[in-house]
């Protein structure tokens, strides 16, 4: 019996070729798959590198976020994915998240409601796997006047010294900060910590005549992180400042 050959990308019609299909017809025209086949580069014996991609993209429940978690040792356990490929395809997907973050950026350089403040600082915290403490400086129309990781610890705390804060502050003569960590666990609810700690910078505020606007928690990375509410939690929102 005629055993049937498997064909390779090059084996295919030149208009199905990732490459080429993009070439000629324009990137809207590709897959997720036959897009991350491009940066692939290469399949394996047994299995083109647009094969190789269904596989991966299989595996994270054909969600582009959840591909967008795995590191490089992740996908390095997928035959014929060494640490050069998996590079380019995390570069990729953050190049991707952090266009997203410039357009909402854009749209926000003036901070009206906690949606705003978050759309500024997610791509910041949302991925992370340690706990990360930010400040967020404003003038007195509330617009944004840059911002600062404070500390950086475990998965589930990280320190904060308040100096740092304030020194910001004076440097850039804002008038209003707030501030945001992120919970890499997903859960947004504040902990006694979390209260008591935003107590504390109220009252350095108001010794110095600075305002704290908010304070936000942030979650993981949902399909629609920058527009779901259920990602972040704000105390303002919440009456707790």
């Amino acid at each position: 019996m005629n055993q049937e050959k498997h064909l390779t990308v090059k084996d295919w019609a030149k208009e199905d070729q990732p490459r080429e299909k993009l070439m000629a017809l324009g990137k809207k025209s590709l897959s997720n798959a036959e897009l991350i086949a491009i940066l692939l580069g290469s399949g394996v014996a047994g299995m083109s590198s647009v094969e190789l991609s269904k596989q991966l993209l299989a595996d994270a429940d054909n969600n582009l976020t959840k591909l967008s978690r795995l590191d490089i040792s992740n996908l390095k356990r997928y035959k014929g994915i060494g640490e050069a490929k998996a590079v380019s395809v995390i570069a990729a997907l953050e190049l991707g998240y952090r266009m997203i973050g410039e357009n909402t950026e854009i749209k926000s350089q003036k901070v009206e409601s906690p949606e705003d403040l978050f759309n500024h600082i997610a791509r910041f915290l949302i991925d992370l796997t340690n706990e990360e403490f930010w400040v967020i400086y404003l003038n007195n129309k509330h617009k944004i006047l840059g911002e600062k990781r404070v500390s950086s610890g475990g998965w589930s705390s990280t320190p904060v010294d308040l100096k740092p804060i304030f020194k910001g502050a004076l440097d850039l003569n804002a008038t209003t900060i707030a501030v945001a960590h992120n919970h890499p666990s997903g859960s947004v609810m504040p902990s006694r910590e979390d209260k008591l700690l935003t107590e504390k910078i109220i009252k350095a505020c108001d010794a110095i005549g600075l305002r704290l606007m908010d304070h936000l928690i942030v979650g993981v990375r949902t399909d629609n992180a920058t527009r779901n509410s259920q990602n972040w939690f704000s105390f303002a929102q919440h009456g707790l400042i």
